[in-house]
């Protein structure tokens, strides 16, 4: 009888499924891999949140604008109106004048004994003609006034309607983006509470995987976050720092997506110090970028990532007195080889 060989994996099998069942959670818990469970689902949350905002805020400009417009436009068929009815008074005056000129001249005495009376009957005659003409004219001057009166008034009230129907839903576009904006400022604090904890227990979380935005860069280098407002620069001075400022700072609010300002390899995430919660990315060249007091990373240790990918958000978390973002950039993955970043950045073609 012929004895099979038994494959290693056969015996490895059984171990595995021993070291399993001995590793399962115990009292209910259910596990959850790194940046998806119910503690990560706040960043990506926050990141729906500012989606949802930046889209009811163009709705709304686009709204406000528009109602200008119909404002404007309900203001501008006012005036014509006016300009119209100041048209009518003046052509009723002028009936009125030549309604009292007749009577004085003997505009109640029949034309028969004008024309018998009168030293000229012939000029008499085309003094009557042009009289009437001039009546008939006056006649279809008030009645076309009327007509384009009529008209513009109903313009006027359509364009005054369209403006208060805008109005209205202006105010409704404007409640919708406070309600966004106070959970998502609920949400940011939520989010940087977990870092905060993150921090203290020395600890990360681990990567959320954010959802990418879809984008197409056409440049090898971008900013660290897309809407900004620069904040202490390198090289200045401050209590914060023992020497001088490492870096640049980007004022934006908490969970503010951040990008790899190019495309390179993450060589550290870490938490706690006075960084906070920090990505070091290592590029080309032997430079690397820090980002620092964040409150979420989007990457682990040994990610490769390219220009504009989201590798965290924004926060507070470590040494720092409010929401912002240190961005540096090194010689070496380590601090103290920090190199100024608004010149490096504009020698890669980005001013920022």
């Amino acid at each position: 009888m012929r004895l099979t060989r038994r494959h290693p994996l056969l015996v490895a099998v059984p171990l595995c499924a021993l070291a399993v069942l001995a590793a399962r959670p115990t009292d209910g818990e259910v596990p959850q891999a790194p940046g998806r469970g119910p503690e990560s689902g706040i960043s990506a949350q926050v990141v729906r949140l500012y989606e949802e905002a930046a889209a009811a805020t163009l709705k709304y400009e686009a709204g406000r604008r528009e109602a200008d417009r119909q404002r404007a436009e309900a203001q501008r068929l006012e005036k014509l109106l006016d300009r119209e009815r100041e048209e009518s008074a003046v052509l009723r005056g002028d009936l009125g004048r030549i309604a009292r000129s007749q009577y004085r001249t003997g505009g109640g005495v029949p034309l028969t004994a004008h024309i018998l009376l009168a030293d000229d009957p012939e000029e008499m005659m085309r003094g009557q003609r042009a009289l009437w003409k001039a009546h008939v004219a006056l006649d279809h001057a008030i009645e076309k006034n009327a007509r384009a009166e009529a008209r513009i008034a109903r313009s006027e009230a359509k364009a005054a309607g369209a403006w208060k129907a805008l109005e209205k839903r202006n105010k409704e576009l404007a409640d919708l983006k406070n309600g966004i904006e106070q959970k998502l400022e609920s949400a940011r604090w939520q989010l940087q509470g977990q870092a905060d904890a993150s921090v203290t227990a020395g600890s990360c979380r681990g990567a959320v995987r954010l959802d990418q935005p879809e984008f197409r860069l056409t440049d090898s280098w971008v900013s660290p976050v897309e809407t900004y407002v620069l904040s202490a620069s390198y090289g200045s001075g401050g209590a914060l720092w023992a020497n001088r400022h490492t870096g640049q700072d980007f004022a934006v609010p908490i969970g503010t997506p951040l990008r790899s300002v190019g495309a390179g390899r993450v060589v550290k995430v870490s938490c706690g110090g006075a960084f906070g919660i920090e990505i070091v990315v290592q590029h080309t060249g032997g430079y690397y970028t820090q980002y620092a007091h964040l409150a979420a990373v989007a990457v682990d240790q040994g990610d490769r990532v390219s220009p504009g990918q989201w590798i965290g958000q924004s926060g507070t978390s470590g040494n720092s007195t409010g929401p912002h973002l240190h961005f540096e950039v090194r010689v070496t993955p380590e601090m103290g080889s920090a190199v100024d970043p608004v010149s490096w950045l504009a020698q890669r073609g980005l001013t920022l």
